[in-house]
This record gives structure tokens, sequence and C-alpha cells, in this order.
């Protein structure tokens, strides 16, 4: 009896013993991977996420950042993401066309909006949400939209006129919109990884890019390229998503904390780009080894003009209720 009543107790502090053990040694892992450097708005907001998120979980979350391209390049993480290889992205809208989800490429035509405000009626407002639940079927949740900032064009020969543009090889992401908006200027786009820009245009290989300036400074894009152009032309900003299975599987109080970090981390995000942006641009132009060049009144008007080929050209593949929602919102008219 005595040996029976000590097994039975040995068992049972064992078993109490073994239990905060399993669970401290088996926290939710969340691979977050993105293609930018750590001290970009991205970057940071997604370090800030890691941060909220194993905090207000108590250490149940374990957030892991890749920045960089560490583990996938452009083209390669969204199918990971829905393989299950990470949970969790930050890619630009520019890659969700690829998907069959066309209507997110609204966010590429040039000039459309003119400001942070007419841009998060859209991104904050229902258009946004809309957007979002249409990843829904790909296996994709949408979390929340994160700004990075409206791009500036760069090169080695000075961009002020659209003349200037005829013939230069111009990267861009893998845009349909994008390959119009450069073929209206009269130059020849370049579809490459983002990885891969620096060393294509120290090489060469293409002639001139764009960028918020937050991505050209960090990637020192602006050391191998003579000119900036503030054209503030195009935005460019991201869809914080997830792998839709993985995110259902989660607790509800785990899920409930992790939007609560989001939706603090979506604020900051926001706050920094505009801040960030300001202050790379400043960067750039004490390296000395860029020269910025601010468009007149005129020269940006002759741009809006020859760039609206752009809209024209892909309101059928967007979408016209979408693209017409959008002008709506912030009061763009077509020429």
């Amino acid at each position: 009896m005595k040996f029976n009543a000590l097994l039975k107790s040995l068992v049972v502090g064992a078993v109490a013993l073994s239990l905060p053990m399993t669970a401290a040694a088996a926290p939710i892992v969340i691979k977050f991977s993105h293609v930018v450097a750590q001290n970009t708005p991205k970057g940071q907001a997604a370090d800030y996420f890691k941060k909220l998120a194993e905090e207000r979980t108590k250490g149940r979350v374990k957030v892991e950042v890749y920045p960089n391209s560490q583990l996938y390049k452009d083209k390669e993480e969204m199918e990971a993401l829905q393989l299950g290889a990470v949970q969790m992205l930050a890619p630009s809208l520019a890659k969700f066309a690829p998907l069959g989800v066309r209507e997110f490429e609204v966010f590429d035509l040039p000039y459309i909006f003119n400001n942070y405000q007419e841009l998060h009626k859209v991104t904050q407002g229902p258009v946004g949400q809309k957007l979002l639940k249409k990843l829904e079927p790909k296996g994709i949740l949408g979390l929340a939209y994160w700004d990075n900032g409206f791009k500036v064009m760069s090169a080695n020969k000075p961009l002020k006129k659209v003349a200037d543009f005829r013939g230069q090889k111009m990267r861009i992401q893998s845009s349909k919109v994008l390959d119009s908006q450069m073929r209206s200027m009269g130059a020849i786009p370049q579809v490459m990884a983002f990885s891969e820009v620096y060393q294509a245009l120290q090489t060469g290989v293409v002639n001139g890019t764009e960028n918020p300036p937050s991505n050209l400074y960090t990637q020192k894009m602006h050391e191998v390229q003579k000119y900036v152009t503030v054209s503030d032309h195009g935005y460019l900003g991201y869809a914080v998503i997830v792998n839709k299975k993985f995110w259902e599987s989660l607790p509800k109080d785990i899920r409930a904390a992790l939007e609560s970090a989001m939706k603090d981390a979506t604020k900051f995000a926001n706050d920094v780009a505009k801040k960030d942006n300001d202050e790379a641009l400043e960067g750039v132009r004490k390296s000395g080894r860029s020269q910025i060049i601010t468009l007149s009144a005129q020269e940006k008007a002759e741009w809006k003009k020859a760039m609206d080929k752009a809209h024209k050209e892909n309101v059928s593949r967007i979408g016209a209720d979408i693209v017409k929602e959008v002008y709506q919102a912030t009061g763009y008219t077509s020429k």
C-alpha cells in the first residue's frame, strides 16, 4: 500500500512539473518574412509587432522576423505563405495580381493619391476592406495596410521632362500597371526582384528605378544613381497577410492579442513612414552622391498627363467598379 501511494504521489508530481515546462517549451511560432531592410518603415513596424505580440501573449507566441529576403525573394514569398512555410508577410500591393487578385493594382495607378489623407480614405475605409476579403479564397487573410510612402524616380541622367525617359531601362515591380506607367513615359520597364536592384543599377543592367526614399536610401541605391527626382508619382504600400488556416487555428485569446498588437503596429508603421522618408531624402541630399531634382508645377502636370495613359489602359484589367470607387474617394479625374 505504501509503495502504491508513493508511486501515485510521484506520478502526480511528475505530471504537475511537466505541464508548465511543456507550455514554456513550445510557444506558437510566427515566421514573418519580408524583403526590405530592418531600418525601413516596414522593417521597424515588423519588429514593433514582434515586441507587442510577444508581450501581449506573455510569451505564448514567438515572432521570428526575417528581413532583407533572408528566407524568400519577392516571387517566392507568397507561395511560401500559402504552403505554410511562413505564417506572415507584408508584400507590396503590386504582388497580388499574380494570384489573380488584380484589383490591388489600383494602388499602382500613377498620381491617383495626392496625399496620405486621400490614400487613407481607401486603405482605412470600405474599399480597402473589400479588397482584403478577395484574398480569402486564396488561403490568405489580410490583417492591415502599412504605408511606405510616395515614390521618387532615380537615374543616371536628370529626369525632369517626359522626353528624358525615352529609352531608359527602368526597374519595376511585377505589375502591368507599372509597366504601362513606364511605357507611357517612353521608358523600357524591367521587372526585377528588389534584392537584385542595387547590383543591376551598379552594373548598368538598368538605368534607373522608382522607390520611396526610405527604400532608396537604406539599400544605398543613391550611391549608384546620379539623380533623384522628387515626383511623388506613385504610392508604395503593403498588406500584412497571414496564412488563413494557421490564423483560424489559433486560440481565440491569442488571436485577439495579436489583432490588438497589429492595430498598434499599423499606427506605428503609418506614423513612421512619412518621417523616415523625409529623413531618407535629406540623407540622400547630404550624401552628395545624388542630385535632388524638384519638379515645377508645369513639369509635374506634363508627367500626370502622360501617365494618365496607364489609367486608361488598365481600368478593365483592374476592374471598373473598384477604380470608380477609388476615384470617388480621392477625387481623381482621368484626363
